[in-house]
């Protein structure tokens, strides 16, 4: 699973389960084994209007743990013969093994993939992404995605400061987003909303002790000044040198 991951910024929806957000988050996962069946239910409702349904854009929907109940499959089979359109959001090559399904949904109604690769640097990912696929298997996977008609971006992100920002690190990201084929690249930089920032900065401390006095300049709110955001982020825009 991917819930140990210091930045998520699902931590706190744990809470509205009796649970909390630090150790809790990072060892217990829930599993809504009907979600197939609901969906099923859902689209097939008279009240239902078609509208797009996104995946991942609270939990990861290809976590380890879906390699068992395989319930991500079983709703894109649904939204499939539904015809309706849908999104996926994910750090996992699980994506992968759904490829047959996710294509010819593709040619049935409009589908978009993406794969969150925030940095190429090899200490930084194993630092803040314990348990996630190589961001060089992720771009693959983008890359496969494309070739089978399924169009797929990158969001780089969360851009941590002081780790992953520098430019030559966002502009690496870019570049090879890009050489995969991904329709998209789309920057985002950490935001630290309640919760998440308790859990974070305390990591934090304990892993950069010297990186505290940055992170207290650019987050006394949850979002980082508009203009470091800018800034940040540019080198993501800028068209590749050939």
């Amino acid at each position: 699973m991917f819930a140990c991951l210091p930045f998520c910024f699902a931590r706190p929806t744990h809470e509205y389960l009796g649970l909390n957000s630090g150790e809790d988050f990072d060892r217990k996962i829930v599993v809504k084994i009907n979600a197939v069946e609901r969906t099923r239910a859902e689209v097939a409702s008279p009240k239902w209007g078609g509208e797009a349904i996104a995946m991942g854009t609270n939990t990861d929907p290809y976590q380890r743990c879906e390699g068992k109940y395989r319930l991500t499959r079983g709703i894109i089979e649904v939204l499939s013969r539904a015809r309706n359109p849908f999104s996926i959001l994910t750090k996992s090559t699980l994506i992968l093994r759904d490829l047959d399904l996710l294509a010819e949904a593709a040619r049935r109604t409009r589908v978009h993939a993406a794969f969150s690769v925030g940095t190429l640097d090899e200490k930084v990912w194993k630092e803040t992404e314990p348990g996630t696929p190589h961001p060089a298997r992720r771009l693959e996977a983008v890359a496969r995605l494309n070739q089978a008609g399924v169009p797929t971006g990158v969001l780089m992100a969360p851009l941590l400061p002081g780790l992953s920002d520098a430019p030559e690190q966002v502009a690496a990201v870019a570049k090879a987003a890009r050489e995969a084929g991904a329709v998209s690249v789309s920057p985002i930089v950490l935001h630290l909303r309640p919760g998440v920032r308790e859990h974070y900065l305390g990591w934090l401390g304990e892993a950069h002790p010297e990186l505290a006095s940055l992170y207290a300049r650019l987050y006394p709110r949850s979002y980082a000044p508009k203009a470091y955001q800018e800034e940040v982020t540019a080198p993501a825009r800028r068209p590749a040198i050939p």
